[in-house]
């Protein structure tokens, strides 16, 4: 299975329904709070050209975010990308 990683803010809705969805179908992330931490967001937003959250990595993929995330289990694709070689 990915690596997967998901820049967050504690009190996100967004965050929150991102990680119930991998939280239930039992895939570890490492989750990375960027709450009052500008340079972490600001890395985020490099990365990912976008500076909201969340913001998920499937390895080296960029999923995007929770609608991205949610689109791609809508497609059942998401499960395709989790087990896929990284």
């Amino acid at each position: 299975m990915q690596d997967v990683v998901i820049y967050t803010t504690r009190f996100c809705p967004y965050c929150i329904r991102a990680k119930q969805l991998l939280d239930g179908k039992g895939v570890r992330y490492r989750e990375i709070a960027v709450d009052n931490k500008p340079g972490l967001r600001a890395e985020m937003a490099a990365k990912a050209g976008r500076r909201s959250v969340p913001q998920i990595w499937v390895g080296e993929i960029h999923v995007g975010g929770c609608d991205d995330l949610m689109a791609l289990e809508g497609g059942g694709k998401l499960d395709v990308l989790l087990k896929s070689a990284g």
